[in-house]
């Protein structure tokens, strides 16, 4: 069944919406405004968490509405409701009129349509039995235990969801999607004497859970959340000051995501209140150093097929060799730039207004082997997995805590490391990266990201990079 079809069965059909009558309201509604749309959404989503040994949690949630949104030069009026009915629609568009009081513009021309698809439509909740998920946490369970008698807790959940979208424009214009989405996840407490440490794994994608719940996959994960958790039982206090630092390749890319990719995004550069606002064309990073957002890579978490506003997801070269080549857009961003939509316009839910955000964002590799990067180091950090992180969009300052930490020593992982947290700013980052590694690697597809109070899935990559001086606060000066 293709996307127009089944969302037509959804929200016309099932939900009793008369398309006519709906496309007239809009219509109506959007008349005299430069841009804006009805965005129509259906969602299951489930949940299963099992700790201590036994199922801990279970939730299943349906969930559907619209939102209506009128933009009218910067100003936008925005209505939502739960209700999919011919009457909340309507009421809706009475309330998104007032935002083109005392305007006449032309609706700017819809987006085009597309016949990629990036991913599949069924629905992952319907392909695995509620018992056997059960099953699998157990054994998730059972195996993490036997691996070693230092473990101590195990928490593992599974969570999924199938969202179905419409989007519909003035003159009829419509844009539709369907959007599965996975992620399995293990954490571990280990415990040795009075000691305790943790470590976590997780994957996932826009799939089924077929792929994810084989044997290997999710043993794969329990041995990783375990590894890391052992790391950290040998860990010592971090170094503080100033060091070269090593990035991994992969989840370490959520660094350049947080202290780099907000900063290119087209809302703070055009109220220039981002690090990089009016640096197109100029450098600002050094040589080898680029930086792409692709939203297209299949079944990837951060990947869509057309973004919330029915643009097609692109392939947007923000960093070209260290020189700045473009931001990402939303609809309304990219027109009072003077620039071209690039697939970023995301919401979390038809409550929201979409906002220009990222999707799969990364450096791509350069030439150097991973090894001899470190090597190069005299004394210095390798920071493998990250936690936690917040930036200052205005200054590009940032916070980062890593979760798996070692001090280089003449050119040699050594001691891992406890309470590492990287301080730094990030166009300046930018500028001290020396070397580029060729071990490219995208995340395991566990991101997701806030902003305005909005969450969404998204992934990032990096290869192995060494940066010439960042922060460390640690615990040891």
């Amino acid at each position: 069944m293709s996307e127009f079809a089944a969302t037509d069965d959804l929200f016309f059909t099932r939900a009793g919406l008369d398309r006519a009558k709906t496309e007239h309201i809009v219509e109506e509604a959007l008349d005299g405004t430069d841009d804006g749309e009805l965005f129509l959404e259906y969602r299951q989503s489930e949940g299963l968490s099992f700790d201590d040994g036994r199922l801990k949690s279970a939730s299943f949630d349906t969930t559907q509405g619209f939102g209506l949104r009128a933009i009218a030069d910067e100003a936008t009026g925005y209505a939502h409701a739960s209700e999919l009915n011919e009457n909340a629609i309507r009421r809706a568009g009475e309330t998104v009129k007032a935002v083109r009081a005392g305007h006449s513009g032309v609706a700017a021309e819809g987006p085009q349509a597309t016949n990629q698809s990036l991913y599949s439509d069924a629905n992952p909740l319907n392909g695995t039995a509620f018992e056997e998920k059960v099953a699998l946490l157990g054994e998730i369970d059972a195996y993490a235990r036997a691996l070693d008698p230092r473990v101590d807790q195990v928490m593992a959940s599974l969570t999924g969801e199938w969202q179905a979208v419409q989007i519909i424009r003035a003159g009829g214009r419509r844009a539709a999607d369907i959007r599965p989405l996975v992620r399995l996840n293990v954490s571990l407490m280990v415990r040795d004497g009075e000691r305790q440490e943790t470590g976590s794994h997780g994957v996932g994608g826009r799939s089924d859970y077929s792929t994810y719940i084989a044997p290997e996959n999710w043993q794969a994960q329990v041995d990783e959340a375990l590894r890391q958790a052992l790391v950290n039982l040998e860990s010592v206090p971090a170094p503080a000051g100033e060091f070269p630092v090593v990035l991994g390749p992969g989840w370490p890319g959520i660094l350049l995501h947080e202290a780099i990719g907000h900063g290119l995004e087209g809302d703070f550069n055009r109220k220039k209140t981002s690090a990089f606002a009016g640096l197109l064309g100029e450098r600002v990073a050094a040589d080898g150093v680029t930086v792409i957002d692709d939203g297209t890579i299949g079944a990837r978490r951060g990947s869509l097929t057309i973004d919330d506003e029915g643009t097609p997801s692109g392939t947007t070269t923000l960093i070209e060799n260290g020189i700045l080549r473009g931001y990402l857009h939303d609809r309304m961003n990219a027109r009072l730039m003077g620039m071209a939509p690039t697939g970023n316009g995301r919401r979390e839910s038809f409550a929201h207004a979409p906002l220009p955000r990222m999707t799969n964002t990364f450096m791509l590799a350069g030439e150097r082997d991973p090894e001899e990067i470190i090597h190069s180091v005299k004394r210095g950090i390798y920071a493998r997995n990250f936690g936690g992180g917040q930036v200052d969009i205005t200054s590009g300052k940032f916070v980062f805590s890593a979760s798996e930490a070692y001090l280089i020593e003449n050119g040699k992982t050594t001691a891992p490391l406890k309470g590492v947290s990287l301080i730094g700013n990030g166009p300046d980052v930018l500028t001290k990266v020396d070397a580029i590694g060729n071990d490219f690697a995208l995340d395991p597809g566990v991101g997701t990201c806030g902003k305005a109070g909005q969450g969404v899935p998204v992934g990032v990559g990096l290869p192995t990079i060494l940066v010439n001086g960042i922060t460390v606060g640690g615990t040891q000066t």
